[in-house]
């Protein structure tokens, strides 16, 4: 096995013999040294060993164990699954217990016995190891949310883990982005990474509904309380109970509705269209819009009460141009999906097509990059689709990546990475071979960007 293969294990000792002495015994593992703290950590956040071993006597200071509990505790808050083993003088025993109940693995009496400390260190990594295997495992057992969202993009993939996190309160959410990029995607994924899930979701668009019939479709009305109110009707509020309530396009939203919405959102009650009694309802409101609400409140158009009551949380979608290699991504599952629904057979998207989605703005966003790939797929002559079959022949040379690793080196090959895999379709063979590289080295890349 090469070293480059090799487990890492962090080595924390100020005795520099001693220090040789352990890298020496434990060659089995690729060993990293370090005589301080600051030099540990950098070591940690560079590598992040899956073991630890480190004295607790560091300088400045080495007659005082104050610098090795700091250091003790800030591994653990960077990376609490490793496994650190602290190093300890003969009488040190307290010192060692109050490791272990920081979180430390394990602990050893200074002199220790080599072989020991090696079967302790094994059983650390394979402890680490097993750790992960059961994260990974649990993972794929459980949906994702936002298994529906397909991405790369480090903005994008960002405010998926906003909506997980804010997924389990009942915060009211406003979800601010142009048509088109996913507001009611990222809305469900809210509702089934919350305890609500088992319950409805419920969506209106309030652009759609006329203004006369949208109190109504909100709120609901009593029999008789107006011509052709035959029976009573309970609004969307009200079906959405215990559940999730999507308010699309809020911005629409007629001015005198704004205010009995406020009230829903401080009373938590309604009162039907005819009707006198307070109905309690309990739902988690989450707001979209691709308006800008403040210009709309300085127009005098959007109540500003109303605003900071919707904007609990406001989370901002980019736009699919500034979400880097998912218009290809999105193309090939796109492409996927339609040859299957209309029985196409396999086909995939030709060089010039790909270079032509690259450079392409897509000003409706996901919503027309849909579009024109299940229009290419129905009108395409053969299995390979062109860039004349999805309609965009102008400006492919505009839209060639230009690659500059001189002012931010790891930006731009972690962008250009995620760019060739989108490229490829997630083939990692042909993604190295687009970046001129090798296999291992884009697992590397991969490995080093966290990317999947």
């Amino acid at each position: 096995m090469s070293a480059a293969k090799l487990p890492h294990l962090l080595i924390v000792e100020d005795d520099r013999a001693l220090q040789k002495q352990i890298r020496w015994a434990f060659d089995q593992y690729e060993t990293l040294g370090a005589e301080d703290r600051e030099g540990a950590m950098q070591l940690m956040r560079r590598y992040q060993p899956p073991v630890v071993t480190m004295d607790l006597g560091l300088p400045p200071d080495p007659d005082s164990v104050s610098e090795g509990f700091k250091l003790l505790e800030e591994i653990l808050s960077l990376a609490p699954e490793t496994k650190v083993i602290v190093l300890t003088g003969q009488n040190d025993r307290a010192n060692a217990l109050r490791a272990i109940a920081l979180g430390a693995y394990d602990f050893f009496a200074k002199p220790f016995e080599v072989e020991m400390l090696g079967l302790t260190i094994q059983r650390a990594f394979r402890l680490h190891e097993l750790q992960k295997e059961n994260e990974r495992l649990q993972a794929m057992q459980q949906p994702d949310a936002m298994s529906g969202m397909i991405t790369r993009d480090p903005d994008l993939l960002r405010v998926c883990r906003t909506i997980e996190r804010v997924g389990v309160t009942d915060a009211t959410v406003l979800l601010l982005g142009e048509s088109g990029t996913g507001k009611e995607l990222l809305a469900r994924g809210l509702h089934e990474s919350s305890p609500r899930r088992r319950e409805r979701f419920v969506a209106i668009n309030c652009a759609a509904i006329p203004d006369n019939l949208l109190e109504s479709e909100l709120f609901g009305y009593e029999k008789g309380a107006f011509t052709g109110a035959g029976k009573t009707t309970p609004g969307k509020i009200e079906t959405a109970n215990n559940g999730t309530l999507m308010l699309d396009e809020i911005g629409d939203l007629p001015h005198n509705l704004q205010a009995k919405l406020l009230r829903f959102l401080q009373e938590r009650v309604i009162e039907r269209i005819g009707g006198r009694n307070e109905i309690p309802v309990n739902v988690r409101i989450v707001c979209a819009t691709h308006q800008n609400l403040q210009s709309l409140i300085s127009e005098g158009r959007f109540r500003e009460d109303l605003y900071y009551r919707l904007a609990e949380i406001v989370v901002n979608i980019p736009p699919l141009r500034a979400r880097t290699g998912d218009a290809s991504l999105l193309a090939h599952a796109f492409v996927r999906r339609f040859a299957a629904e209309n029985g196409r057979g396999a086909m995939s998207l030709r060089e010039d097509a790909l270079r032509a989605i690259e450079a392409h703005a897509w000003p409706g966003n996901v919503r027309e990059l849909e579009n024109c790939i299940k229009r290419a797929v129905i009108m395409a002559d053969g299995n390979q689709i062109t860039a004349a079959d999805i309609g965009l022949l102008g400006g492919v040379e505009a839209g060639e990546t230009v690659l500059d690793l001189r002012n931010a080196r790891d930006e731009a090959e972690k962008r250009v990475t995620i760019a060739a895999l989108a490229r490829a379709d997630g083939n990692v063979v042909k993604a190295a071979e687009l970046l001129g590289v090798s296999r291992p080295t884009l697992y590397d890349m991969m490995h080093r960007f966290g990317l999947k």
